[in-house]
């Protein structure tokens, strides 16, 4: 088998392809041949050393990956809850790390079944944005019909994600775009009005497509815009915040550390007594550190996996890589130019 390796943190050329020997499948574990694999922003900061559950989980080297769909093709000893698989079954994982390579093993309780609406590249594309997307809007809050909700990186593979989740739901959405041909992608998925954040004043055009506030604003660009997406709140409402991706490169896949430093200075620290004073909340997570709660894990996928079937979801556009342009990909990814989500395919 192959997968991609890490041995030790920098740019694109730390991705290596190595050959290995396929994993056994420990119990209550099942190995899956991978036949593609989501690409998600938290990869390209595992690869810079930056990612903390990588640090305290793994380590170095490292093999990233957080989502796959493929075949299962072996099954471990039988774990302490049953598991109906069965050999040929074509199934979604989501793993913590690991999922850049052709065989993988993974819990049984990690396995879903394919749905038939979904294509298997479609399918490993799925599993982290949504779930992202659902602990946000139905976890960490409960976001309700007819609420103002503001989504950054609206066209973006969770930002996409939480449009339909709160669209779905009832809500108002406004999205934010990283230039203007992400405005269709944003308003396809269920934003009411979508605000390119390079034709103006930012804050003034989400004040005027909500003079009241809002609800709710979902944030995952760190320093840059925290502050703003909090006085963008009114009374009641809650900051989610999942990443600080516009403290990290654009280009050249190495971090600056006196950017980093100088941006970690500038993130804003909410007193609670302000807090209270205004009605306002603050709600983060990361959901790397959540494995352990599996009955989460099942809940969500549950539903969001019906909401599919349903019709109520729509995959997004996927871009395609073979396996051995990992470095491509994430260098794509890394640029803020793509829409939609990113696929290896083995």
């Amino acid at each position: 088998m192959w997968k991609v390796v890490i041995h030790r943190p920098g740019g694109y050329d730390r991705l290596r392809l190595e050959s290995c020997r396929a994993p056994e499948p420990g119990r209550g574990e099942a190995r899956v041949e991978v036949e593609a694999i989501g690409v998600n922003y938290a990869d390209c900061v595992v690869r810079m050393g930056l990612y903390a559950s990588a640090r305290e989980y793994v380590g170095w080297p490292i093999t990233p990956g957080f989502e796959l769909a493929g075949r299962v093709t072996a099954l471990g000893p039988p774990g302490a809850e049953p598991s109906a698989l069965s050999l040929g079954d074509r199934v979604i994982g989501v793993v913590r790390f690991g999922a850049y390579a052709t065989e993988v093993a993974v819990p049984c309780s990690q396995l879903f079944p394919l749905p038939a609406e979904l294509s298997l590249e479609e399918a490993a594309a799925f599993p982290a944005v949504h779930l992202t997307a659902y602990y946000a809007l139905h976890l960490a809050t409960r976001v309700q019909a007819g609420q103002r909700v503001l989504v950054h990186s609206a066209a973006g593979g969770v930002g996409g994600a939480l449009c339909q989740l709160a669209a779905r739901a009832g809500a108002r959405v406004v999205g934010i775009v990283g230039g203007a041909h992400k405005l269709a992608a944003a308003s396809a998925l269920g934003a009411e009005r979508v605000i390119d954040k390079r034709a103006g004043e930012l804050v003034a055009a989400a004040r005027a497509a909500a003079p009241e506030g809002y609800d709710l604003v979902l944030d995952a660009n760190g320093a840059s815009t925290l502050r703003a997406s909090y006085e963008l709140l009114r009374p009641s409402g809650t900051l989610v915040v999942y990443g600080f991706h516009s403290m990290l490169p654009r280009r050249g896949g190495r971090p600056s550390y006196l950017k980093l430093a100088w941006d970690y200075l500038r993130t804003p620290r909410f007193n609670p007594l302000e807090l209270t004073q205004r009605n306002r909340s603050i709600a983060a997570f990361n959901l790397s550190y959540l494995f352990d709660r599996g009955e989460l894990l099942r809940q969500a996928m549950d539903e969001l996996l019906a909401w599919r079937r349903a019709g109520e979801l729509r995959p997004p556009r996927l871009t395609r890589f073979p396996l051995e342009q990992v470095a491509q990909a994430q260098r794509e990814l890394e640029s803020g130019a793509t829409t939609g989500k990113l696929v290896l395919i083995p």
